[in-house]
């Protein structure tokens, strides 16, 4: 293998890249980065085996074949080169890669390539293009909600589903919910429905925003999604289980449902939530006409703060997390949000206004008189 690229080409890409290599596994081919050199291009592929990325880059490939280096060293060293173009070239008696830019000279010992697996293909019977922007608003805003806990794997995912002219995203870690349909110019060829880890699309959706592509596919087999974006790929296990009927946890009818200005709100809310620490919750007291969000945290302080808010009927308090109260509220895309109360025990709901496309459910806390 021996090619010649840009060291600026090589870095982009490889900081895109270089983020799918595991940082845990035992197997120290996965920690890598293969380059993989062809008669007329250059990818440069990573996995943990749950993610995998595989970038195309241009360069002049002198002699074909492949290559795996270690993903953090190769990083560094890419962003140390001195000299506009670098040059890759195996060494297979000495199991190293000769890099060389300018008057710089590196050896990289490689790892091996035998244990660096396949990566999954596109289907080409399941393709569905979507429009790339949409998409990437839509993952962030439920995104937030999925569940880090590994002993429920089933919860660490993004339900996502397209078809006709829409696109729903569902995420939730049992204390939360988020629910964000997305209405689409044209309709789609074809649909699909899958739990994808919320991991793998955060990083499809990060890689969209840097680029000016408006369109991404999406590929969905058995037990992976590949999804191919301005000559990026990335690839996700979907994840095993049946994801909760969320539809069963939205409330049929409320008690109370106000309007309120959102980033009002949610300034409040911030400025509260500071001395709302060690578990102490945010609480909203409402009562005719508006409502006092407060916070105490023995030991440390408490603050509190009264806005208007059109409420009427029987006082009553109600507590919540306050990350997830202002996860809730920062997620609303609008200067405007309908918060819907039942009683102080049952979920509350923050939605964006008239079309309610956005649903966020989110548990109370017991609060103690």
């Amino acid at each position: 293998m021996k090619l010649s690229l840009s060291t600026s080409d090589l870095l982009a890409h490889l900081q895109t890249v270089s983020r799918a290599a595991s940082t845990r596994s035992a197997v120290q081919a996965l920690s890598g980065v293969m380059i993989s050199a062809h008669d007329d291009s250059c990818e440069l592929l990573a996995t943990d085996t749950e993610v995998s990325l595989q970038v195309s880059v241009p360069a002049d490939v002198a002699q074909p074949g492949r290559a795996v280096l270690p993903g953090r060293l190769l990083l560094d060293v890419a962003r140390a080169l001195p000299g506009g173009q670098v040059t890759l070239e195996l060494r297979a008696a000495e199991q190293d890669v000769e890099v060389i830019s300018g008057a710089a000279t590196f050896h990289l010992r490689t790892l091996r390539a035998e244990d660096f697996p396949p990566l999954p293909a596109p289907s080409p019977e399941t393709r569905i293009v979507l429009p790339a922007q949409p998409f990437v608003g839509t993952v962030a805003r439920v995104a937030r909600s999925a569940s880090r806990d590994e002993t429920r794997p089933v919860l660490t995912g993004i339900l996502m589903s397209a078809s006709g002219q829409e696109l729903r995203m569902v995420a939730t870690d049992s204390y939360r919910l988020s629910v964000k349909e997305t209405k689409l110019e044209t309709p789609l060829q074809g649909s699909l429905e899958a739990n994808v880890p919320a991991r793998a699309l955060q990083e499809l959706a990060r890689i969209a925003q840097q680029t000016e592509s408006t369109e991404l596919a999406v590929s969905v087999g058995r037990n992976q999604a590949v999804f191919e974006l301005d000559g990026v790929v990335l690839s996700s296990r979907l994840i095993d289980g049946q994801f909760p009927n969320y539809r069963q946890l939205l409330p049929e009818s409320v008690e109370h449902e106000l309007r309120v200005a959102s980033a009002e709100f949610t300034d409040v809310v911030r400025r509260v939530s500071l001395l709302a620490q060690k578990n102490a919750p945010v609480r909203l007291a409402f009562s005719e006409g508006e409502v006092t969000v407060s916070a105490q945290t023995p030991d440390v302080g408490e603050a509190s703060e009264t806005i208007p808010v059109p409420f009427h009927g029987e006082p009553f308090e109600i507590g919540f997390n306050p990350e997830f109260l202002r996860d809730g509220l920062e997620s609303v895309d609008s200067d405007e949000l309908v918060l819907k109360l039942i009683s102080p025990l049952r979920p509350g709901l923050i939605e964006s206004p008239d079309d309610g496309d956005f649903v966020y459910l989110i548990m109370p806390i017991r609060l103690n008189v």
